[in-house]
Parts: structure tokens; sequence; C-alpha cells
């Protein structure tokens, strides 16, 4: 899994409005306009891993004698202000806000669409 920025060591937990599970679009980068999954959030740091989105390639060596070295593809973290959260019905990115339904109960929804995010 990507690990953290060591250099930068952050106390404060930033409040995202993005979560594990939804899909986003890419909004700039190198990976612009792409659409994937979250499949983790770093809270410290403000950033998002998304699935097949900023690839790294790393060689690994062997670590054991007689194991062979490989080439292993991975996802990076991504800072959570270049994706925006993507409806698949409606096929547009849009912001997320944040609303006290009837019930009391905190929800979010897409901005452009009024699509609930469950």
């Amino acid at each position: 899994m990507p690990a953290t920025n060591k250099n930068k060591v952050s106390s404060a937990r930033i409040k995202m409005k993005i979560h594990k599970g939804d899909t986003v679009q890419i909004i700039s980068g190198k990976d612009k306009g792409k659409t994937g999954e979250v499949l983790q959030i770093l809270p410290y740091d403000n950033r998002v891993v998304v699935k097949g989105v900023n690839q790294i390639t790393k060689h690994i060596k062997p670590s054991q004698e007689g194991e062979t070295g490989r080439i292993v593809t991975e996802e990076t973290s991504l800072h959570a202000s270049n994706v925006m959260i993507y409806s698949i019905k409606e096929k547009v990115a849009s912001k997320v806000e944040i609303f006290v339904d009837k019930d009391g109960s905190k929800k979010r929804r897409l901005k452009k669409t009024g699509e609930l995010i469950d």
C-alpha cells in the first residue's frame, strides 16, 4: 500500500467529502479525465488512492536465494483537490454538498444533479 509522506508530519486530520468506494474523476494532472473507484483515503495528508490511476512501476529485488526479481505496478496517492465525485448515471463530475435530512441525519449529494451518494 502507498505510504504517507514521511518528511511532512501533520497532526491535523482533514475532514474529507470523498469516501472509500466513491467513483471519482481526475480533474488535473497526467491522468486528467480518467475515472475510478477510491480504494483508500489518507485524511492526515488530504490525499486519495484511486483504482487504475496514477500508477508507478517498482522493480523488486529477490529477497531469498532462488527467488527471481519482479516488476510491480501499483497505484499511488493523489491530492484530494485533483478529484471530483463522478455520477455514473448522469456522466458528470460535481461538487459535493452535505445536508441534513428530515430525520436529522447528515447525507451527501451532488450539487449539479441532486443525486444522493450512498
